[in-house]
């Protein structure tokens, strides 16, 4: 398994030469760079810790400093750790950069989902609301009946619907192809959704489906275009 740090930046589309349009999310996916490795001697497991984007040495904490000389590094912003068994022969320092993954590849994309507050159930889990004409019922989007389930009358059962918090969860999309991977403007296409608002940070890993990797579709290229134009 192998993984990097982005930041989501939004959804656009791409073209295939056959003319089919594939919508994907762009990532931008800066240098990472190996802050610390994990030894079973030490740790008890294997693994790696990433760190991604900078952070300004005035606004970091002597632990924080320290932690990054060691890697002859800036303090960064945001510090992973992953189990990446096909990235641990890098060693503390390294630059992993987007062109550790390549179109065609599977994977599976971590993120923190959008915050909804404090919801009901019809907005957080679709219910249905309550009757609305002649009156008859002002029940119209407070939560049913809770202890009726046919089966333990009197009791709520665990993982009833109710209000509560609606989102803000770390959550994973599964099983998304690699469209493109750009070294040069440092950016990966993701055909499809994932989580998280504009700017926020994600988790591309292998994904942990059978299938690794996918015959990649031929895009659009609108570079040799212009040029034939001129």
């Amino acid at each position: 398994m192998k993984g990097i740090l982005g930041r989501k930046l939004g959804m656009t589309q791409v073209f295939t030469v056959d003319g089919t349009l594939i919508p994907v999310t762009v990532i931008e996916v800066k240098p990472n760079v190996v802050m610390q490795k994990r030894t079973i001697e030490t740790d008890g497991y294997e693994a790696i810790q990433l760190g991604y984007e900078d952070k300004k040495e005035h606004r970091a904490n002597k632990p924080e400093i320290g932690h990054a000389k060691k890697a002859n590094t800036a303090p960064k912003q945001f510090l992973k750790e992953l189990k990446a068994d096909e990235m641990y022969g890098l060693e503390v320092g390294a630059e992993v950069k987007a062109d550790l993954f390549k179109a065609g590849d599977m994977v599976d994309v971590q993120g923190t989902s959008k915050g909804h507050g404090f919801t009901g159930t019809i907005k957080r889990y679709g219910a249905h609301r309550g009757p609305e004409s002649h009156g008859g019922s002002k029940n119209v989007r407070h939560i049913g009946s809770l202890a009726t389930t046919g089966r333990n009358n009197g009791r709520i059962e665990k993982n009833t619907p109710m209000p509560g918090r609606h989102g803000g969860y770390t959550t994973t999309n599964q099983n998304l192809m690699v469209v493109k991977v750009d070294t040069t403007d440092n950016y990966i296409l993701v055909k499809g959704n994932i989580p998280g608002p504009k700017k926020g940070l994600v988790v591309i890993k292998t994904t942990v489906k059978p299938v690794k990797e996918v015959t990649a579709p031929e895009l659009v290229s609108y570079a040799e275009a212009e040029s034939e134009g001129k």
